[in-house]
C-alpha cells in the first residue's frame, strides 16, 4: 500500500499544496479539511485517527509529540509513521523528500517509525 499522508495543522499548508501540485497521485490531506480531523485536534486524537486511516503524519510539532507517541505506544497501539520537517524548510524539497519515500517505500514500512526531514 503506497503512503498516505496527513499534514499537521501546525504546519504551513503550503507544503500539503506544493505536494498535491507538484505530485498528484499523491493521497494528501491536512488537518481541518473534509475526512480530516477537525482545527484544534488534540495530538493523542491525531494519533488514533492516523493508526485507524492508516496515514503518516507530517509535523513540525518536536515539543508535544514525543511525549504523545511515548504514551500512545505504552498504551500498545501503533501509528503509521511521522515526518518531521523544519518550518522554514523550502516547500518544493519537503515535497521532493516526501516524494521519494512514497515512491521508493511502501506504507507498512513505516509503522512506528519517526523520520527527520532535514532538507
Amino acid at each position: 500500500m503506497k503512503i498516505r499522508f496527513l499534514f499537521d495543522e501546525n504546519l504551513d499548508p503550503r507544503f500539503a499544496v506544493v505536494l498535491a501540485r507538484h505530485y498528484p497521485l499523491i493521497d494528501v490531506l491536512y488537518i481541518g479539511v473534509d475526512h480530516a480531523p477537525p482545527f484544534g485536534t488534540l495530538d493523542p486524537a491525531i494519533l488514533h485517527y492516523l493508526e485507524q486511516t492508516q496515514r503518516v503524519l507530517v509535523t513540525d510539532n518536536r515539543k508535544s509529540m514525543p511525549h504523545h507517541l511515548a504514551d500512545h505506544a505504552s498504551a500498545g497501539r501503533h501509528h503509521w509513521g511521522i515526518f518531521i520537517v523544519s518550518k522554514h524548510a523550502p516547500y518544493k524539497q519537503v515535497a521532493d523528500a516526501l516524494f521519494v519515500y512514497w515512491a521508493a517505500s511502501e506504507a507498512e514500512e513505516w509503522i512506528d517509525r519517526v523520520e527527520w526531514l532535514t532538507v
